[in-house]
């Protein structure tokens, strides 16, 4: 029987909506892609022993594919496992399974708990020796590369799991641990990387671990929406101290991991500062992570006086100048690093950098002044500077640097909202033709059934 001109247009219209619909969400991740997580394997390690309800592992589930919805996820980009554990393990998705998106998040709806008892050191040692292995679809130990295995549990383990989380963290895995309920806390802490208040998580029950989806989203996600020059300006003076210097260029590198660096991303530079200025090296001498990370470690102290506004003079004269590396039209970061009050005047040189356009951090430790801290950095000042009394809390620094850096707000939102206003405004442009064009086609049909 031939359909009817209505019952027909709503069949049109029906398809015609659903291609809208795609051509939106087409539009949403070619938007979203505008900040790609860096490539990262990842494999979550799930506990769901008899003391897990049906329900509360449906929402595990349903974190894990929301996590999995913020990532790049591909075989150049983003791979996903996971373990699934209580008295045995299983493992449910290979980092080398699936490659897509959708392909993963079906994956995961269909995993089923186990159970049983709650062995979570035998997890993390499947994971170090099976998950985590190239036959698995693990890739080749490298500096681009980052390992992280994300623990969700809710009980004491029935095994130990300080000594082969050690193993694993030893071997370049990033381990975070998300307790439920009434998780022995201690064993967290025994698993987790380091600094522990970035690595360690508690939610009161599985109703409310959905509110760490945003938490991990933003930890996988890398700033690749826009190039950018950034150089770091790092006070080598005596007042430092050997050690400490060492923990500084930890920090550095801590950072770097955070930027998407490429010929034609994120460029940085180095310039360390005491009594005299020296430039380590300019921009775009190093395009990818490891040659960068390696002169970083190789930066010699200088130690002596703290000349802090002769190190910006030059920052504002040289470090951002086309001779020394500095791309025209590109974004400026400059990462001011000191642990002392300045024994010279800083005042016109950080209004310089500022005027110019030079987007400045200042990063206080110890005695550094926090008015001089201030003074360097950009507005709104709450955002631009950080002060820790301890070298070895700088960690923390570096995680909110990396943040700002990226963007202003939303780490994996950057220019992408108003690049998706025009792809949706494209689309339904194209829409609105289409429909135009089917009402002739069908007023046709209407002239010649009459």
């Amino acid at each position: 029987m031939t359909p009817t001109p209505s019952l027909f247009m709503l069949l049109v219209l029906g398809l015609m909506g659903a291609q809208a619909t795609v051509d939106v969400r087409t539009a949403a991740a070619m938007a979203a892609g505008l900040c790609k997580t860096r490539p990262t394997d990842i494999v979550f390690i799930v506990d769901s022993s008899r003391s897990v309800r049906p329900s509360e592992f449906e929402q595990v589930k349903v974190f894990l594919a929301k996590v999995i919805e913020g990532l790049d996820v591909g075989p150049n980009a983003t791979r996903v496992g996971v373990v699934n554990y209580a008295s045995r393990v299983k493992n449910e998705v290979s980092l080398k399974t699936h490659r897509t998106k959708a392909g993963l998040i079906k994956a995961v709806t269909k995993i089923e708990p186990l159970s049983t008892g709650t062995m979570t050191g035998l997890a993390i040692q499947f994971a170090l020796n099976v998950a985590f292995s190239e036959a698995e679809g693990a890739r080749v130990k490298s500096p681009d590369i980052s390992k992280v295995a994300i623990i969700v549990t809710d009980g004491r383990p029935q095994d130990t799991v300080k000594e082969i989380a050690a193993r694993a963290r030893d071997a370049g895995i990033e381990i975070f641990a998300i307790g439920v309920g009434r998780v022995d806390m201690s064993t967290l802490k025994q698993m987790a990387s380091d600094p522990l208040d970035d690595h360690v998580d508690y939610v009161e029950s599985y109703s409310v671990i959905e509110k760490l989806t945003k938490k991990f989203q933003e930890a996988f996600c890398a700033c690749s929406n826009s190039a950018t020059d950034v150089v770091f300006l790092i006070d080598g003076s005596k007042s430092v101290r050997p050690e400490n210097f060492e923990l500084v260029k930890k920090w550095i590198n801590q950072i770097i991991d955070k930027l998407d660096v490429s010929d034609s991303k994120a460029h940085v530079g180095l310039v360390q500062y005491s009594s005299a200025v020296k430039q380590e090296f300019p921009l775009g001498r190093y395009n990818n992570k490891k040659d960068l990370k390696d002169a970083v470690k190789k930066m010699a102290y200088m130690e002596r006086g703290t000349m802090t506004g002769q190190a910006l003079r030059y920052l504002v004269d040289n470090s951002f100048n086309p001779g020394h590396g500095a791309r025209p039209g590109v974004a400026k970061v400059g990462i001011v690093f000191t642990d002392g009050r300045s024994q010279d005047f800083i005042g016109e040189a950080a209004k310089k950098a500022k005027e110019n356009g030079f987007k400045m951090y200042a990063v206080g430790v110890g005695n550094a002044v926090e008015d001089e801290l201030r003074e360097i950095s950009s507005e709104p000042t709450a955002e631009h500077y950080f002060y820790t009394a301890d070298f070895k809390a700088m960690t923390q620094i570096a995680k909110k640097l990396q943040i700002n850096i990226c963007q202003e707000d939303d780490p994996c939102e950057c220019d992408s909202l108003v690049k998706f206003q025009k792809k949706v405004e494209d689309a339904l442009q194209a829409l609105t033709k289409k429909l135009e064009s089917m009402s002739k086609r069908i007023a046709m049909l209407e002239n010649k059934i009459v």
